[in-house]
């Protein structure tokens, strides 16, 4: 049976640390966008407080957390028992991108002594309000071996070969290449997309077939609190204009009438206006 909470409970702060392995779900707004679910491995992560989940985003060559995040700020975490008793627990919340080069990355890393990784692309912190914890009886058991040093190893080898001077080397044309845009189109990282204006950076196609993106697009950048205060502040000028649209319409009718200028506004046409607005004002 699955029990849930606002923040993480004590006791199970000390297991989500242990944790090898976990994984990351987000998607964009629009109903034909793509839901993206990662994995991620590695003593990379943390839990400041039992409200605030965070973890290294290292380069790949996808970018969908971020350009989600960016959109629209949801993300879920998801972490399984491999060993010991079933559990799977999912950490609901907001998310917020810390792009390497800015000064809320580096204050974070300071404040929080963040060991830095070849290739780290942000540090991202999710605000959590809710928690859930379900069985996970049929979750197998497995036996953890070793984390892979594989991704490390590229981006230090890559790291080298840059500072040797091969400019084409540098993470900003890799970020530029393949963290820009998502594979629905939506802007990435902005630090890719700086970068990809400034070396001319063709980025990464990253679906095949109908449904892959034409264009990419900026979009409006508004994020979903923003996009509501938006709707509710067209909903109140509506408003207003149809509760004292009606007598400003009228004393505009009116001056135009006895307008020295002449406009020879039509009799039918006044008289039409005054009609409707009759008709609205016995609605009120």
């Amino acid at each position: 049976m699955g029990v849930f909470y606002e923040t993480i409970p004590e006791s199970m702060i000390e297991w989500i640390r242990k944790q090898h392995v976990f994984w990351v779900a987000t998607a964009p707004l629009s109903a034909s966008g793509h839901v993206n679910v990662s994995p991620k491995g590695g003593q990379y992560f943390g839990v400041l407080d039992e409200k605030t989940f965070w973890y290294h985003d290292l380069s790949g060559s996808g970018n969908e957390t971020i350009s989600h995040i960016y959109e629209n700020g949801r993300i879920t975490i998801q972490l399984c028992a491999f060993e010991g008793g079933p559990k799977i627990v999912r950490l609901w919340g907001k998310g917020q991108v810390l792009e390497n080069g800015t000064k809320d990355f580096s204050d974070f890393v300071s404040k929080n002594s963040v060991e830095l990784l070849p290739g780290t692309r942000s540090i991202i912190i999710v605000d959590i309000h809710q928690v859930g914890s379900s069985c996970g009886f049929s979750v197998p058991f497995y036996d953890f071996k070793a984390y892979r040093p594989v991704l490390n190893d590229h981006f230090a080898k890559k790291e080298k070969r840059f500072k040797e001077g091969k400019a084409d080397e540098s993470m900003d044309h890799y970020w530029a290449y393949k963290s820009s845009w998502s594979m629905d189109g939506l802007p990435g990282m902005k630090r890719g997309l700086s970068a990809g204006k400034k070396h001319k950076v063709e980025p990464l196609k990253k679906m095949v077939g109908p449904l892959a993106p034409t264009r990419y697009h900026a979009g409006l950048g508004f994020s979903l609190l923003q996009t509501l205060l938006i709707a509710l502040l067209a909903f109140m000028v509506g408003l207003a204009v149809a509760w004292y649209g009606g007598p400003m319409i009228e004393d505009v009718l009116s001056g135009v009438k006895s307008s020295p200028l002449d406009l020879h506004v039509p009799n039918w046409t006044q008289a039409a206006s005054r009609d409707r607005l009759s008709g609205l004002w016995a609605t009120h």
